[in-house]
Order: structure tokens, then C-alpha cells, then sequence
């Protein structure tokens, strides 16, 4: 039979104190091959939540100080780009003009409409 210890709190104040050791050997166990954290959370008498929550600070990255430093680059303006090299010349598109989109809206009464694209097949739309 194993015996586990157990903690008797006797006064009003609820709140455990646990040390950065402990939260870190708790944190590791987690980590282990095979290991549940609702288990590791259980047997320690703690929420999973706070676990969690552990795990998120201890584990926290590091990130880089928040101070942009400015760094000027040299530019340089020339009046001609350099051609670009490509392995086959294109026969230049001839731009199209842009057409005015327009829609036709046919009321068909009782709430119905008939949305269609101006340049539709009159012919079509008739039948």
C-alpha cells in the first residue's frame, strides 16, 4: 500500500503557495513520455487549468525586445532597369478595352426578379 501525503489546511486562507521548483517538476512531468496532464494535475491536487497555465509561463519564449531600431539602406535610382531575362519572348497582349459592366433587373412581380447581364442573348431571354 502506498501512502500519499496529504495537506490539512487548517485556516481560512485557501490558497496554496507553490515554489518555482515545484511548479517546474510539475511542468517536466507533464513533458514525459506517455504522460496524461489531467493525471500529473490530480495527483499533484491541482486544476488541469492551472497546470496549463504553469506550463504557458515556464515555457514562455523569450521574444525580442519591442526597440525598432532604424537602419538606413543605401538605394540606388537609375534611369533604366536592367531587362529581365526570360527564356522565351512573349508576343505582347494587346490590351482590351475595359467594358462598363451593367446588369438588367426584370420585374416579374409578387416579389420576383430577373437579374441578367446586359450583354445577353435577346433572343434567349425572350424564351
Amino acid at each position: 500500500m502506498t501512502k500519499h501525503p496529504i495537506e490539512v489546511i487548517t485556516s481560512v486562507e485557501r490558497r496554496r503557495r507553490w515554489s518555482r521548483d515545484e511548479k517546474e517538476r510539475l511542468v517536466a512531468a507533464c513533458f514525459e513520455p506517455d504522460a496524461v496532464i489531467s493525471e500529473v494535475a490530480r495527483a499533484a491536487g491541482i486544476h488541469v487549468s492551472q497546470l496549463f497555465r504553469w506550463r504557458k509561463e515556464l515555457c514562455r519564449i523569450e521574444e525580442p525586445s519591442k526597440q525598432v531600431s532604424s537602419t538606413l539602406v543605401p538605394v540606388i535610382v537609375s534611369e533604366t532597369a536592367p531587362a529581365a531575362q526570360s527564356a522565351a519572348p512573349e508576343t505582347p497582349v494587346p490590351p482590351q478595352p475595359r467594358r462598363k459592366r451593367s446588369d438588367v433587373t426584370i420585374e416579374l412581380g409578387r416579389g420576383r426578379r430577373v437579374r441578367v447581364d446586359s450583354d445577353i442573348d435577346t433572343e434567349a431571354l425572350g424564351r
